[in-house]
C-alpha cells in the first residue's frame, strides 16, 4: 500500500456498489485517499483503480478480516460505515433467525468492529469523522420488518452513544438516514429476485446512491468545529419506510 505522508485517508466499507461505490468516487474527487472496502474484491480494485485509491478485502462480520484491514492503514481521517443491508421481510411470528444473525452482524457488529478498530487513528488524526448510513428504519418500526428495523435501531444508538462518549475528542459524528435509494439494496433483501426488488420503487422517483455520496462529501468538508449529527434523507414522494406517494404506471 503506497499512501502518501501528506494525505488524508477515507475508509469506505461496503465500497463495491451502491452508496459505497459513489462514496468512495465523491471522497476521491474531494483529494482523499480513499481505501475501499468489500468482499467483492473484483469490484473494488476496478474502483480503487479508477479513483487513485487502495483497495482491500473486507468482510465487517469476520474479526479477522476487519483486524487484517484495519492494522495496514498507516492513518485514518474518516470513516464511513457502509456496509450493511436487510434480508427478508418475515413477521416475528415466522422470523428467520439466520436472516436476523446477518443483519445484526452485519449492520451492528460490523459498524462496532471497524469503529473500535479504527477510533484511535481517527483520534490521532486531529480531526477524525465517523459516517454511519443507517436508514429512515432507524427511527420507525413496520410491520413485517422488524429484523432491519431493530438491527438499524441497534446500529444507530451504538452511533448516538459514541457522541457522548467522545465529547472533547478530535472526532465529529454524523448519521445519515436515507429512505428509499435504488440500489442493490432490495435485490439483496428478496435474495435476487428483480421484479420483486422493482416493485419497491414502482411509481416514484426513488434517490439514487449519488445522492447520498454528496451529503457524505458535504459532511466531510465542513470544519473541524462543525457537526452534523443526523440527517434524515428520502425522496419527495417518501415520508417514512413505508408510506409512499405512488403514480400509476
Amino acid at each position: 500500500m503506497t499512501i502518501s505522508p501528506d494525505s488524508r485517508v477515507a475508509v469506505v466499507t461496503g465500497a463495491s456498489s451502491g452508496i459505497g461505490e459513489a462514496t468512495a468516487r465523491t471522497l476521491a474527487a474531494q483529494g482523499f485517499h480513499v481505501v475501499v472496502g468489500a468482499r467483492r474484491v473484483d469490484r473494488i480494485e476496478k474502483l480503487a483503480d479508477e479513483i487513485g485509491g487502495t483497495a482491500l478485502e473486507l468482510d465487517v462480520t469476520d474479526e479477522d478480516s476487519v483486524t487484517a484491514f484495519t492494522t495496514v492503514l498507516p492513518r485514518v481521517d474518516v470513516l464511513v460505515n457502509n456496509a450493511g443491508g436487510a434480508k427478508g421481510m418475515a413477521p416475528v411470528a415466522e422470523a428467520d433467525l439466520d436472516d436476523w444473525r446477518w443483519m445484526w452482524e452485519t449492520n451492528v457488529l460490523g459498524t462496532l468492529r471497524m469503529t473500535k478498530a479504527l477510533l484511535p487513528k481517527l483520534v490521532d488524526s486531529g480531526d477524525g469523522l465517523i459516517v454511519t448510513i443507517t436508514s429512515v428504519a432507524a427511527f420507525h418500526a413496520y410491520d413485517n420488518g422488524a429484523g432491519y428495523t431493530s438491527a438499524k435501531h441497534a446500529q444507530a444508538v451504538l452511533h448516538r452513544t459514541l457522541r457522548g462518549e467522545l465529547l472533547g475528542k478530535p472526532v465529529r459524528l454524523t448519521e445519515i438516514a436515507p429512505g428509499a435509494v435504488e440500489t442493490e439494496f432490495s435485490l439483496v433483501r428478496f435474495e435476487g429476485d428483480a421484479e420483486r426488488a422493482a416493485k419497491v420503487y414502482e411509481g416514484i422517483t426513488p434517490l439514487v446512491a449519488e445522492d447520498i455520496a454528496e451529503i457524505v462529501g458535504f459532511v466531510a468538508s465542513r470544519p473541524p468545529h462543525v457537526n452534523l449529527d443526523q440527517i434524515i434523507v428520502q425522496p419527495r414522494d417518501q415520508a417514512g419506510p413505508m408510506r409512499f406517494h405512488r403514480t400509476a404506471e
